[in-house]
């Protein structure tokens, strides 16, 4: 069946129409009452390998239920296809067992959902199949599915009808299947360590902990405006200042930004707080974990994206911002790369646009650093000793105030996880915050907010500590060999209709 003739399609939805109306007429169209006792995966996995003669001699009975995905009709005697969520198994249905329930059968529609109740055998072919004794239909389906060859070959029906997708591709299933291991998994890994897991608000008065641009909403009650969180950094570190030492929330974030096929305004993101921590000791953490879901999902540490492999084996490569632009961009002078004037200089012959006057060498590095360096980088890299300029909640470093204790983890030329040692100097924050405030003043939607509060509990204490964020949609995009992050959010944001 195609989607794409309307006026057949509309035929076809009418005649399952009327055929919910004769069900209507005899009584419950739409029954709750049928239980089943096993699931297909189950049956597969106890008796997929059993030989035909010992299902004869232990004759096994089971009532199963599912969508039905096909259909063979054979004048006495039929086969169907269910479906449900542990996988499929075959009915094999006959005239003279049903009787009155066959002719019924005839009638059912690909994309039903049906309970059957029988015994299992083998088929010739070796497929393990109910024979049916009993059938009911539990769900009458009203519009055809895809054409099973094709499913939904429109890429935006497929995000937009997520619920036909997953019916009709399999492959969709285990997506969604490995999103949920990997979360389990980092939760896993974190309980084990002690960590502490919490929930911090979405709703925020002041949008902190992050460079990025808000959703805005009203409380009616209160009579403010508040934001939708960007993040929830500066809450973690508010419990770290209160004892609690190891902490992680994983959740959603939200930012005012573009669609694309690595951004989504709703995503998911880890992040992780560990007092008596470094930077250092977060990339260790970071490898440890990539390692462990490579091993956990692939059982190879050879993992497979869009026809590159990447090498998780071996110790992840750590390079700082400034070798990666010499490296690059040859005939750089290095000695220069910190004079404003040679590196707003640099970024003319690049042709890098949309640099503000009050842009320092800092925030010149990194717009050089990813228009030439970012997407080169291939193989499991840390990139590191960002510029505090661009790092205003990281700690600067001893030896070298210009850049921080920060790091950014990369596969594939793509960023999936942030972090750094924590700026625990309350003066020096508010510093920074008040430089922010200046940039926000001066037009930058995304600059940061004076945050009074945050400094005020800096005044009380945050232990010397190492924060981390890491983002959960790209890790599922990368473990799974997904192009894009619509691929792994179950309903992706889209324009309307």
């Amino acid at each position: 069946m195609s989607n794409d003739a309307p006026s057949d399609l509309n035929h076809l939805i009418a005649e399952r129409q009327a055929k919910l109306a004769r069900l209507r007429e005899r009584g419950n169209a739409f029954p709750n009452d049928f239980r089943r006792d096993a699931v297909a995966g189950d049956l597969q996995f106890a008796y997929g390998d059993r030989a035909p003669e010992w299902l004869e001699q232990h004759p096994t009975r089971v009532t199963v239920a599912g969508r039905m995905m096909a259909k063979r009709v054979m004048g006495k005697a039929s086969f169907a296809k269910i479906i449900d969520r542990s996988g499929g198994i075959q009915l094999f249905l006959q005239g003279e067992a049903l009787g009155a329930a066959y002719e019924e059968f005839k009638g059912f529609d690909v994309g039903d959902i049906v309970g059957a109740e029988g015994t299992l055998f083998k088929t010739r072919t070796g497929e393990l199949t109910v024979k049916v004794e009993k059938l009911r239909l539990l769900v009458k389906s009203l519009r055809p599915l895809p054409d099973k060859w094709h499913g939904l070959a429109d890429v935006e029906q497929r995000y937009r009808q997520r619920y036909v997708d997953l019916i009709v591709s399999e492959e969709s299933r285990q997506v969604f299947r490995a999103r949920t291991r990997i979360v389990q998994y980092l939760r896993q890994y974190l309980d084990a360590l002690d960590f502490l897991e919490v929930e911090t608000p979405m709703l925020q008065v002041i949008p902190g902990g992050a460079v990025a641009k808000p959703f805005v909403t009203h409380h009616n009650a209160l009579g403010v405006d508040m934001y939708l969180r960007i993040a929830p950094e500066l809450y973690l570190k508010r419990l770290v200042v209160g004892g609690f030492e190891r902490v992680y929330e994983l959740n959603r974030n939200f930012r005012n930004e573009g669609l694309s096929t690595r951004h989504n305004p709703e995503f998911t993101m880890l992040e992780v707080y560990q007092a008596y921590a470094d930077y250092r000791d977060f990339m260790d953490l970071v490898e440890h974990v990539f390692q462990g879901v490579a091993d956990m999902l692939l059982g190879t540490r050879a993992v497979p994206y869009q026809g590159e492999t990447y090498d998780f084996g071996a110790a992840f490569r750590r390079v700082t911002i400034e070798d990666l632009i010499v490296h690059f961009n040859p005939g750089l002078e290095r000695e220069r790369l910190r004079e404003v004037h040679y590196l707003r200089e640099v970024c003319a012959r690049l042709g890098i646009t949309g640099l503000k006057p009050n842009d320092g060498a800092g925030k010149l590095q990194i717009e050089i650093f990813e228009k030439t360096a970012e997407h080169r980088l291939s193989q499991p890299t840390f990139v590191y000793a960002y510029p505090a300029e661009v790092s205003p909640l990281a700690r600067r470093n001893d030896a070298d105030p210009f850049i921080t204790d920060r790091f950014e983890f990369f596969v594939g030329g793509r960023e999936l996880a942030n972090g750094f040692s924590e700026l625990n100097d309350a003066e020096d924050q508010a510093q920074r915050f008040r430089e922010q405030a200046a940039r926000k003043s001066g037009g930058d939607e995304e600059a940061m907010f004076y945050d009074a509060d945050y400094v005020r509990a800096l005044e009380y204490g945050l232990p010397p500590a190492a924060g981390l964020g890491i983002g959960v949609d790209r890790m599922v995009m990368l473990f799974t060999d997904q192009p894009s992050i619509r691929d792994v959010l179950l309903f992706p944001h889209m324009k309307p209709e």
